[in-house]
This record gives C-alpha cells, structure tokens and sequence, in this order.
C-alpha cells in the first residue's frame, strides 16, 4: 500500500521547489503564479498528517518526514528570497542555525522517548510548553512565516511594489525572524540543557559504585 501521507510531504517539497524556481524569471506572470502557488504549498501543510490519521498510516518515520519537509520549504523559501536580494543575507542563516540545532536536540531527546511536541513533549515548564509544543505557538509561527511569504513576493510585483506593502512584508519577515528565536531558546535550556554538563546515567552509576566500594574499604 502506498504511504500517502509520506508521498505528500515529499510532493509539498518538490511543489515548493518548482514554486520558487518561478521566482527568477520577471514575467509578471511568473510571479503571481508563484504567488498562487505558495499558499497551495502553504495549505498543504496539514494535509499529510490528516491523510496519515484518515488511513491509518502514522507512523515515526511520517512524524520525521513531516517536520524534515517543513523545515525543507521553510529554508528553501528563505535562502531563494536572499538570493533575489528581497532579504538580508542574515535571515536565512538564523533560521538554518537555529533549526540544525533545534533538530539535534529533538533527534536526542528521541532517543529518550521524548517528542518534539505533543504529550511527551521534551519540554518541560509551562512556557516551554506553551512556546515551543502547545497548537497556538505552533499555529501562530506557520502562520507568521506563510503570511511573509505570500507578501514579500506580493510586494515584488508590478501591481503593488510601489505601494506600503514593501514595507509591511518586512515587518512580517522580522516578526517571524524574532518568533523563530524565541520559539528556538526554550528547546536549549529545557530537558538537557546544553549549557550544563550532565554525565550519563552509565557513568553516573558506576561513579556511585565506586565510592560505595571505597566507603566499605575505610
């Protein structure tokens, strides 16, 4: 049986990919195009994780792909709209640095049965849990970066590039820029904190067994 859900959050990639190829041919056309086509990328987001509970096919692997496609069509957006100038080089770097680490955070907290969000989130204050895992902060922040998107090409068409519209879609960049580091801290400070040294639980034991073993000695 084919993973239909899997199957979606690759074709959302490769659509985005197609999508943003538009965006270095001029054409006024072109451009609207891309425009269309960035909120049928945008809308698609949900639509792996409902086709992944309507038949039955969720799964870890589907949970990865999802969050590794939506991090792959948020750089690719970001990085393209840099290229063309639109944004300061420095946007994409700090969505590319804050996600590498975010994910390799998550990726270890894994390893102990935690989820990036959800129930057994690895978050572990209410405000770590409220920014990062809770369906508002998650809804708000794809809603930030989808409404930049559309309105930063918006902006770069012949119909509204002389309007106020330049400048709102560089509010919404910023915005989004701000939102994604402090949605980005609570992940290094909670569960493993990354700033503080934790030895293993292995290591840990075995440094209890020999004081014990030294205590019975004295």
């Amino acid at each position: 049986m084919i993973n239909v859900a899997n199957v979606l959050t690759v074709g959302r990639v490769v659509l985005a990919l197609v999508t943003l190829s538009l965006l270095f041919n001029e054409g006024e056309q072109c451009r609207w195009a891309a425009f269309g086509l960035t909120i049928i990328v945008i809308w698609a987001d949900g639509l792996d994780g409902y086709f992944a509970r309507k038949l039955n096919q969720t799964s870890k692997l589907g949970g990865v792909l999802d969050i590794a496609g939506d991090r792959a069509v948020e750089l690719c957006y970001w990085v393209v709209f840099a290229a063309l100038a639109w944004i300061p080089i420095w946007i994409p770097l700090l969505f590319i640095v804050r996600g590498t680490f975010v994910d390799a955070m998550r990726s270890h907290a894994a390893e102990d049965g935690f989820t990036a969000f959800g129930a057994k989130t690895m978050m572990q204050s209410k405000i770590g849990k409220f920014l990062v895992a809770s369906n508002f902060s998650r809804f708000s922040y794809a809603i930030s970066k989808a409404v930049a998107f559309c309105l930063l090409i918006g902006a770069h068409t012949n119909a509204w590039k002389d309007s106020p519209l330049p400048a709102v879609a560089m509010f919404c960049v910023y915005f989004a820029a701000a939102f994604c580091v402090v949605r980005g801290l609570p992940v290094f400070f909670e569960g493993d904190n990354i700033f503080i040294f934790k030895p293993s639980a292995s290591k840990q034991a075995n440094e209890k067994s020999a004081m014990d073993k030294s205590a019975k000695k004295k």
